[in-house]
């Protein structure tokens, strides 16, 4: 049995409807039904459903507001993954770990590999960094995946953000001069899930690995291709202006480049994200023809 903390997140929705049509049993428990912060909690969950393998997509995810939820971020970031580390090792499953980009600070000319100093820029990349370390000093038995630009069907997310905008306004100002690597929920649910075997096999597979959609942009090549895809479906075509992140401030810093090398993971699991162009295309349509009360095959 998996066992899947944060299961009300994004991630967590997609890894429910991706089990079940792998016909792969797993659990997901919300913060409500078992908060990573809760040593009882976790250790009671762990138990309870007999759990061979857990994963933690627990996290909090308010990049601007962690910035003044800096105790919050914390405990949810940090203190979460070394009580879910703990039990994990206490129990003598597997944990895999999800983590992000924003544990870099966005120096770096090319993209990042899994050793690559990190350097988080503001208080949520600091709260994953120290999860990530928590992780490691907690449980022999880990793998931490670190991933970029999350986006789906579920929750909210950066292309249903500007699905709302492109309804309503003629133009979208975003920013041009960050990038990084877009990567889709059914996309990163089915890595993770692919993995799993192998880790219940015992190899020995452990430490950290990146993985995100294939192919880099920027936050204005994202959008515009989220734009250029629903326009067939709902006749609305704003402009997609780009601008600088001088011209866009937030509470908490971005990294510039976001931008991560897959290549340990290809190498290891044999296989890669999709390219981000057409993932987000497929989600788009999936999206808008759902909010239109369509089925995807009908437009």
């Amino acid at each position: 049995m998996i066992l899947l903390f944060g299961g009300n997140g994004q991630l967590g929705q997609e890894m429910t409807r991706a089990s079940a049509a792998r016909a792969m049993p797993l659990v997901a428990l919300s913060r409500a039904q078992a908060d990573v912060t809760d040593r009882a909690a976790v250790g009671a969950a762990i138990k309870r459903h007999g759990s061979s393998l857990v994963v933690n997509a627990a996290s909090y995810t308010k990049v601007d507001l962690a910035e003044i939820e800096i105790e919050a971020t914390r405990q949810a970031n940090e203190v979460g993954p070394a009580i879910v580390g703990a039990a994990c090792a206490a129990a003598g499953v597997p944990l895999i770990h999800i983590s992000t980009d924003y544990v870099f600070d966005g120096s770096k000319p090319g993209p990042y590999v899994e050793d690559d100093p990190i350097a988080p820029i503001n208080s949520y990349g600091r709260s994953k960094a120290a999860g990530e370390q928590a992780v490691r000093e907690t449980v022999p038995r880990h793998l931490i995946i670190r991933t970029s630009w999350i986006y789906g069907e579920f929750g909210q997310n950066f292309l249903k953000t500007m699905l709302q905008l492109a309804a309503t306004r003629d133009e979208l100002r975003v920013v041009a001069d960050q990038r990084g690597c877009p990567t889709s929920t059914p996309d990163l649910a089915g890595a993770i899930l692919t993995i799993v075997p192998r880790m219940l096999r015992d190899e020995k597979i452990r430490g950290t690995y990146h993985f995100a959609g294939s192919g880099v942009t920027t936050w204005h090549g994202f959008a515009s291709r989220i734009v250029a895809a629903q326009a067939p479906l709902t006749g609305r075509t704003p402009r997609v202006t780009p601008i600088t992140t001088a011209e866009f401030p937030t509470a908490a810093r971005r990294p510039a480049n976001s931008e991560l090398d897959c290549s340990r993971f290809e190498g290891v699991f044999g296989f890669r994200g999709r390219p981000w162009t057409t993932e987000t295309d497929t989600i788009t349509r999936t999206v808008v023809l759902a909010k239109l009360g369509k089925e995807p095959h009908v437009a």
